[in-house]
């Protein structure tokens, strides 16, 4: 008999886990050979109690790591009040989240719903809407190539990136993408046609990439003199990670969109996204004109209110150990001549190889670390805020290991 508390037992092997999920579960995940049990801090562990340093954090999802002792404490009070009430009714929770993204972002309103790409869909209308108020001809969207927006139709219809987008289409109509900090390229493409102008501030999947100064504002400007709505999709690249509350806070002076969109950590695995808007991109939504039925639920938004809370104290550290990563690993260029590039801010940070790299996945798995690979050859790391110097350091250590694996004849210059 079991001597291990109720919510440590293990009921299934990983072979049966698989088996379940190859007999029933639709077949679009490639996975790999890890089963996840638990979490404390920065640390999973699987079914048999090996210890895994996460360096991906759910995607950017679980930005406080695991059993917050915090987020935990709060979880455990609203399940015993109310987890759900629809948006038929108020509760005391989603008023004061809006009002903390309206301190923090500079907009003024908000709507809350379950993920970045329902958020994407929401911010997708309100551009027709708006296009719609000036001009039946207004409907054209721009967008970057190699971007990346979620999964749903209208995400995928602006996402720059044919492996996407190409089983589902045609798409919906409208979208032009231009090369990444090219303003003439972008010049071109903005017309009295266009409706909105959306943009990651630095591209996640896309391999880490961010977008200049000069080009952001340059949609800022294109955006007003066209009457466009200008989007910042900061469902990655943004809510802490950069080291700053969203991505374009980093420009000074402040470059202001009309519509900001986020989602992944705010609510530390809840779901939760939000369309944070100004007084002009949230009049195109009136009354029964869009909803979400679970979204800014009072457990999701609770828990956010908690996140934010926390999140201020942790931004100084999320400067620190992100500068100290990027070191650290540009230092390792010099035992690793195939690293082409380190790129990133705050802790959200690519390493650029000339090969590709899904196999290192799957190495640093042997390793003991969790982290993903994006764009064919770009290693991304989008560790937990709460990241030390120390867990830094054991982290190069084993990816020190997994490349030199790699390339066998830099391992003596690794070493």
């Amino acid at each position: 008999m079991s001597t291990a508390p109720p919510e440590l037992e293990i009921h299934s092997s990983l072979d049966e886990i698989m088996g379940l999920e190859r007999e029933y579960l639709l077949q679009n995940y490639s996975r790999y050979p890890l089963a996840l049990h638990r979490g404390k801090g920065c640390y999973l562990y699987d079914l048999k109690g090996n210890r895994y340093l996460d360096l991906i954090s759910g995607i950017g999802v679980n930005a406080l790591g695991y059993a917050h002792p915090r987020i935990t404490k709060v979880i455990r009070q609203q399940a015993g009040l109310l987890l759900h009430s629809s948006n038929l009714y108020y509760h005391e929770y989603q008023g004061r989240l809006a009002e903390k993204l309206s301190q923090i972002s500079g907009l003024q309103r908000s709507f809350f719903c379950n993920s970045g790409t329902e958020a994407m869909e929401g911010a997708l209308k309100m551009i027709r809407s708006h296009g719609n108020s000036v001009s039946p001809d207004k409907h054209r969207v721009v967008a970057l190539d190699n971007s990346f927006h979620g999964r749903t139709l209208g995400a995928l219809s602006i996402t720059g990136q044919p492996k996407y987008r190409k089983d589902f289409e045609p798409l919906l109509p409208g979208a032009l993408f231009v090369a990444r900090n090219d303003i003439a390229a972008l010049e071109a493409a903005v017309n009295e046609n266009t409706a909105g102008i959306v943009l990651e501030f630095i591209q996640g999947e896309g391999g880490i990439n961010p977008v200049s100064e000069p080009f952001a504002r340059k949609a800022r400007q294109l955006a007003d003199r066209y009457n466009a709505l200008l989007v910042f999709d900061e469902i990655q690249c943004g809510v802490g990670r950069p080291g700053s509350y969203f991505a374009y806070q980093l420009l000074d002076p402040v470059l202001l969109p009309d519509i900001i969109i986020a989602a992944k950590p705010m609510a530390c695995g809840i779901p939760l996204g939000v369309i944070i808007g100004n007084e002009k991109a949230a009049a195109t939504i009136r009354p029964g004109m869009h909803g979400s039925t679970y979204g800014g639920g009072p457990l999701a938004c609770r828990v956010a209110l908690e996140f934010f809370d926390i999140l201020e104290g942790l931004l100084p550290s999320i400067n620190a150990v992100g500068g100290y990563f990027r070191m650290r690993l540009t230092e390792m260029m010099r035992s690793f001549p195939f690293i082409k590039e380190i790129r990133g801010q705050g802790l959200m940070i690519g390493v650029e190889l000339d090969f590709p790299c899904k196999q290192l996945v799957l190495e640093g798995i042997g390793q003991g670390l969790l982290f993903n690979c994006t764009h064919d050859t770009v290693l991304r790391f989008l560790p937990p805020y709460i990241l030390t110097e120390q867990d830094v350091d054991r982290a190069l250590e084993g990816l020190k290991k997994i490349l030199a694996k790699a390339h066998p004849a830099t391992a003596s210059a690794a070493n």
